[in-house]
C-alpha cells in the first residue's frame, strides 16, 4: 500500500488517501485503479472549515515506484511554499514519485555552490533567466528531451518559452508569472483623503508631495531579502528605465550593447533614491528601508501607515490573512498601473522556470507535471486555500500562471486582470536583472544598489562597480 502523504499548509491541508483494490486475477492490466482522494482542509479555528475534494486515479501497476525527485527554489515560507508543497505532493500520490521540495530565500547563492559542488537538486526552479543561461552554457543543466518540450509548447506561448531558451536549445519551463508594474493602494482611504488614482509620472510625484503635506505617508518601502537583498531596488530602476529610456534603450542595457554606467542610469537612479529621501515619503517597517523585508509592508499598507506600495502581482500572498481585494469595501486593497512618462504604457514582467540537472524518467515526469495544465490549476488552488478562503470568495493568492490552458476560474477577478494584462500590453519586458549574468543581475546590481541605498557609495561609484563586474 502506498504511503501516507501529508500537506502541511500555514491553514491545515491534510491528505487522505482513499486506496482501494478489487481483487486481482492474474496481470496488472486487469487490476481496479486506486482512488486517491485529496482532502484540503481550512481553518482558522476548529470550527470553521472550508474543505475542497480533487478525485484522481492512479494504476496499481507503477512505473515509478522507489523513485523519488528533490525540487529546490526561492519560495520559501508562508503561503507560497506551502502550496508549491501541496501541488508537488498531489503529483506525487498520482505517480508514485517521492517528489520533495525545499525552499531557501537566499536559493541564487546556494544554488551556485550546490551546482559547483556537485550536488544540485534534481530540478531547480529559477527566478533568473540570465542563471538559466550561465548554468546551461556551463553544462549544469540539461535540455529538454522532444517529449517534454512538446508538451510545454501545448501550454505556453513562445513569449513564455523563450525565457528558458539558450542558444536556441530549449533548458526550462515557465512555471509562474509576475506582473511588476503596479502599485498597491486601499481606495475607500484614497476617497476618503481626496485623493485620486495618478494618470502620469508627474501626476504621481505630485501626489506624493501632496499626501506629504497633508500629514500622510505615501510610501511603504523595503529592500531587505536576505541574499537577495537589494532587488525591490532594482525592480524600481527597470520600470523607470521602461518609462525613461523606452524598450530599445531597456534591451541594449540588458544585453550590455551599452555600459552599466552610462549617464541616463546614473539619473534614473538619483531619480528613485530622491523620492525614497523626500523626508516623510517613505515608511519602513524596520525603520530604515534596507532593514526592512520587502515583505514586512503589507501589513502597514492594510493598516494605512502608508498609501502606496509599488509590488508585484505576487504581494498579495504578503498581504494579511483575508485581506478583501476590490470588492469596493472599506479595507479592501487594489492596484493602479505604475504610471508611465508617455502615451506607451510599458510593462515591467518576471517569473520562474523549472530546469533539470539530473536525466531520469521519474525527473523528466515532475517537469512535464509543471508543464501541464494540471500543475497551475492545482498550484493556485491550494495557494488560493492557503490564503484562508476557496478561490470563489476573490481573495487573491499571489499565484498567476502563463499557462494558456490553465482554468481561469480559479483566478480572482483581479487577478484575472494581471493576467489579461500580461497577455495584452504593448510592451512586455521580463525583469533586467533576471536576464542580467548572474554575477551582474544576481549579484553587484543588487549589492551595490543596496550600498547606494545605504549612502555608503555615491550613484557613480555603484554604477561603476557594476561595470567592473561585467563579465
Amino acid at each position: 500500500m502506498r504511503k501516507r502523504r501529508n500537506l502541511t499548509k500555514t491553514a491545515l491541508l491534510l491528505v487522505v488517501m482513499a486506496l482501494v483494490a478489487a481483487a486481482c486475477a492474474g496481470d496488472a492490466a486487469n487490476q481496479t485503479p486506486e482512488t486517491v482522494v485529496v482532502t484540503s482542509i481550512v481553518t482558522e479555528t476548529v470550527t470553521e472549515t472550508v474543505t475542497e475534494t480533487v478525485e484522481v486515479e492512479v494504476p496499481m501497476a507503477d512505473p515509478f515506484a522507489d523513485t523519488a525527485v528533490t525540487v529546490f527554489g526561492p519560495e520559501s515560507g508562508g503561503a507560497e511554499e506551502e502550496a508549491m508543497r501541496a501541488a508537488l505532493d498531489l503529483f506525487a500520490a498520482k505517480s508514485g514519485i517521492d517528489v520533495t521540495y525545499l525552499g531557501a530565500r537566499d536559493f541564487s547563492d546556494q544554488i551556485n555552490a550546490q551546482a559547483a559542488g556537485g550536488n544540485p537538486p534534481d530540478i531547480a526552479v529559477f527566478p533568473q533567466p540570465g542563471k538559466i543561461a550561465d548554468f546551461a552554457r556551463e553544462g549544469f543543466i540539461l535540455p529538454l528531451p522532444s517529449e517534454t518540450e512538446a508538451v510545454m509548447n501545448d501550454n505556453f506561448s513562445s513569449a513564455w518559452t523563450a525565457f528558458g531558451n539558450v542558444d536556441g536549445v530549449q533548458y526550462a519551463i515557465p512555471t509562474k508569472a509576475d506582473l511588476k508594474s503596479l502599485v498597491w493602494y486601499q481606495p475607500a482611504r484614497f476617497a476618503a483623503a481626496g485623493y485620486t488614482v495618478p494618470e502620469t509620472w508627474d501626476d504621481l510625484l505630485s501626489l506624493t508631495d501632496t499626501m506629504i503635506a497633508d500629514g500622510n505617508t505615501p510610501w511603504c518601502v523595503g529592500i531587505e531579502s536576505g541574499g537577495a537583498t537589494g532587488w525591490t531596488f532594482t525592480d524600481w530602476v527597470e520600470d523607470l528605465t521602461l518609462r525613461f529610456e523606452g524598450p530599445e534603450y531597456y534591451d541594449q542595457w540588458v544585453d550590455h550593447s551599452i555600459p552599466f554606467n552610462n549617464p541616463q542610469m546614473a539619473s534614473i537612479w538619483q531619480t528613485v533614491l530622491d523620492l525614497w529621501n523626500t523626508p516623510g515619503a517613505v515608511f519602513a517597517n524596520s525603520g530604515s528601508i534596507a532593514a526592512t523585508s520587502f515583505g514586512d509592508n503589507g501589513q502597514p499598507l492594510v493598516d494605512g501607515k502608508c498609501f502606496m506600495h509599488r509590488q508585484a502581482s505576487f504581494y498579495s500572498a504578503f498581504l494579511p490573512e483575508g485581506t478583501p481585494a476590490a470588492d469596493g469595501s472599506e479595507g479592501a486593497v487594489d492596484v493602479f498601473y505604475f504610471p508611465s512618462v508617455g502615451d506607451e504604457k510599458p510593462v515591467l514582467g518576471a517569473g520562474t522556470l523549472v530546469s533539470a540537472f539530473r536525466d531520469a524518467p521519474e525527473v523528466w515526469a515532475v517537469m512535464e507535471y509543471f508543464a501541464s495544465a494540471d500543475y497551475a490549476d492545482a498550484r493556485q488552488r491550494f495557494q488560493a486555500l492557503g490564503k484562508g478562503a476557496a478561490v470563489t470568495e476573490g481573495v487573491l493568492s499571489g499565484f498567476l500562471s502563463p499557462n494558456v490552458n490553465a482554468d481561469l476560474s480559479l483566478y480572482a477577478p483581479l487577478e484575472q486582470s494581471f493576467l489579461d494584462i500580461l497577455n495584452t500590453a504593448d510592451i512586455v519586458r521580463f525583469d533586467g536583472s533576471d536576464l542580467m549574468p548572474s554575477e551582474v543581475g544576481a549579484g553587484t546590481f543588487w549589492t551595490e544598489g543596496t550600498s547606494a541605498v545605504n549612502g555608503d557609495k555615491t550613484i557613480q561609484e555603484a554604477l561603476d562597480a557594476i561595470e567592473a563586474s561585467w563579465p
